[in-house]
């Protein structure tokens, strides 16, 4: 905690003279991350950065630890009130108005904004779990895009709409182009007719690079019948280019995101929110997993479900 308090001070007077808001808020959110990552306090770090402050929508860095601070904050928000539970109003009753009337006795969440966007955030975390009903889901966040008078909030539950009708298991998967190892420009349609584990990593994203290993592993056991496919989402095609070349043993498409002669990006395709994502696409061209598992969390175990041998029937009199 000292380490952090003696960083901000030093930022303090370092960069007292810089004027630009942006670079500003980038130190003390950068910081504030710091505090988060060491656990120190939700009091602490709501009250000293969130609360009476203006909710950045635009900047990465606040967007980052305001991610960090109410991370499954409506599931820690759980105990019962007025016979009421968080599982009850979002799986059972779905209705919006409840749920923010619910949350409203909250200390932290008092501000109608702010709450409405804690509760999206968390909508959206919740919509990929196994305890909580995809369609309640789907069904609150159409109420607060109906209802919400927070222009960023209808834009993003707009986004989480698509994403939600668009990306169903079943439905067509969605076609991109990105640039290749060779520097050409590939489609994902050339490889139409097989399975498509299809990743999205980032070189900044620790939790991405450690499946890339295993995915290495996936390759030797299913590469005849799996096409794999990594998305890089780094911004710069630099270190892109430096991690094909520090891992010259990853022998599948790894292919470049952010290509700038194209106009919609396999991110934006797939409606990627973060850097790390996994989809399992048929041989039909449909989504199988949506999203995916990723290795270390059992996809191998569905593949295997897809591809074992068919056992031939040997029972007498029938062929």
């Amino acid at each position: 905690f000292k380490r952090a308090d003696s960083l901000q001070k030093l930022c303090n007077v370092r960069y007292k003279n810089n004027r630009n808001d942006y670079f500003r808020n980038y130190v003390l959110y950068s910081i504030a991350s710091i505090n988060s990552s060491v656990s120190r306090g939700e009091n602490y770090l709501i009250q000293g950065y969130i609360l009476q402050k203006p909710i950045q929508y635009q900047h990465k860095e606040y967007m980052s630890f305001f991610n960090s601070c109410f991370s499954a904050y409506l599931n820690s928000s759980s105990t019962a009130k007025s016979g009421q539970t968080i599982y009850n109003l979002i799986n059972v009753k779905a209705d919006y108005s409840l749920l923010t009337a619910y949350l409203k006795e909250d200390k932290f969440l008092k501000n109608d904004t702010l709450r409405e966007l804690v509760i999206i955030q968390n909508l959206w975390t919740d919509y990929f779990s196994a305890d909580y009903g995809q369609e309640a889901i789907k069904n609150l966040i159409s109420q607060i895009h109906q209802s919400t008078k927070v222009s960023q909030h209808k834009e993003i539950t707009n986004t989480m709409l698509l994403f939600m009708n668009k990306m169903q298991v079943g439905s067509l998967a969605p076609s991109f182009s990105a640039r290749t190892k060779e520097g050409k420009i590939g489609s994902i349609n050339s490889f139409k007719g097989k399975w498509i584990y299809l990743n999205f990593f980032s070189t900044t994203n620790v939790e991405s690079l450690r499946e890339m290993p295993k995915i290495a592993s996936l390759k030797k056991k299913f590469g005849d019948k799996v096409i794999f496919l990594s998305i890089c989402l780094d911004d710069s095609l630099k270190t892109y280019q430096n991690y094909l070349r520090s891992n010259p043993k990853f022998d599948w498409p790894i292919w470049f995101n952010n290509e700038k002669s194209l106009s919609k990006t396999a991110k934006e395709s797939y409606f990627v929110n973060g850097s790390e994502a996994y989809f399992l696409i048929s041989n039909l061209f449909h989504l199988a997993q949506s999203p995916a598992l990723s290795p270390s969390k059992g996809i191998e175990y569905k593949f295997n479900l897809i591809f074992r041998p068919k056992r031939k029937n040997t029972k007498t009199g029938i062929r």
